[in-house]
């Protein structure tokens, strides 16, 4: 199966309840997330437009960027491209296997055993009982929690927490990769590891989605992004461009 995205005129919408025309919840609202407020049908009841008319295509070897302020859509679009949100509008249609690492907790039982929750991970990532026996010693050895993983995962730490879910997140092979921004995790000797393992399952994916606010990170993984304002997207364009789009776009927020 040849890996592809194909997003047409997607639009997600998220009511906010309780919320009159002159709330402060309401006037919040339009700050912290940066959609665009408006009224469902004939209801009363505000939403924001998190996503407005989103279109865009990706084929093999495409490594695209999603860049914006906070609440411009980002992890929104991610989160449809995984299929966590349905859209209200358009159709999102993603071809392969998808790792979606956009919530490494996802999936995970405190009450249950290192092992167990390897087990529970997988799951939810996609693999069957047969392929997650098979990747259990790596994933495993990976982790370096050697017999702590017989213990429930409430008596980890939170940095022992990260690693078993980094090591389980990052055993799946896909052909589209979905992350919100580079992950890190553990002490410097692990997050060395965690990011050859990273690099290495960027070059194994045949389509990566990267958001993320780090623009050097950007130019350097990926050939292309898109720009996202208030919910809006711009066309695909080259990653040498990025430096002049968003030049151009502070300069539009400056007061005359």
């Amino acid at each position: 199966m040849t890996a592809s995205v194909d997003v047409d005129r997607v639009s997600v919408h998220f009511p906010i309840y309780g919320a009159d025309a002159r709330s402060l919840k309401k006037h919040l609202a339009r700050i912290a997330i940066g959609g665009q407020l408006g009224v469902r049908d004939h209801s009363s009841t505000p939403i924001v437009a998190a996503l407005s008319e989103v279109s865009l295509s990706l084929k093999p070897g495409d490594r695209l960027a999603l860049i914006g302020h906070n609440g411009s859509g980002k992890t929104t679009l991610l989160r449809a491209l995984a299929g966590v949100y349905e859209p209200d509008e358009g159709r999102v249609q993603v071809s392969g296997r998808i790792a979606s690492l956009l919530d490494l907790s996802l999936g995970l039982d405190p009450s249950a055993t290192g092992f167990e929750n390897i087990r529970l991970r997988g799951l939810v990532a996609g693999l069957t009982a047969a392929q997650i026996r098979a990747k259990m010693d790596a994933i495993a050895e990976f982790s370096g929690l050697g017999a702590f993983l017989n213990l429930p995962m409430k008596t980890y730490s939170s940095g022992m927490s990260a690693r078993l879910a980094f090591a389980v997140a990052t055993s799946v092979d896909a052909e589209v990769l979905l992350m919100d921004e580079w992950i890190a995790v553990g002490d410097a000797q692990f997050r060395d590891q965690a990011h050859d393992r990273l690099s290495s399952m960027i070059e194994r994916s045949h389509i990566m989605v990267l958001a993320s606010h780090d623009f050097g990170l950007v130019r350097s993984l990926c050939n292309c992004f898109i720009h996202l304002n208030h919910g809006r997207a711009s066309a695909i364009m080259p990653i040498e461009a990025m430096d002049q789009v968003m030049a151009e776009h502070a300069a539009s927020l400056i007061p005359a």
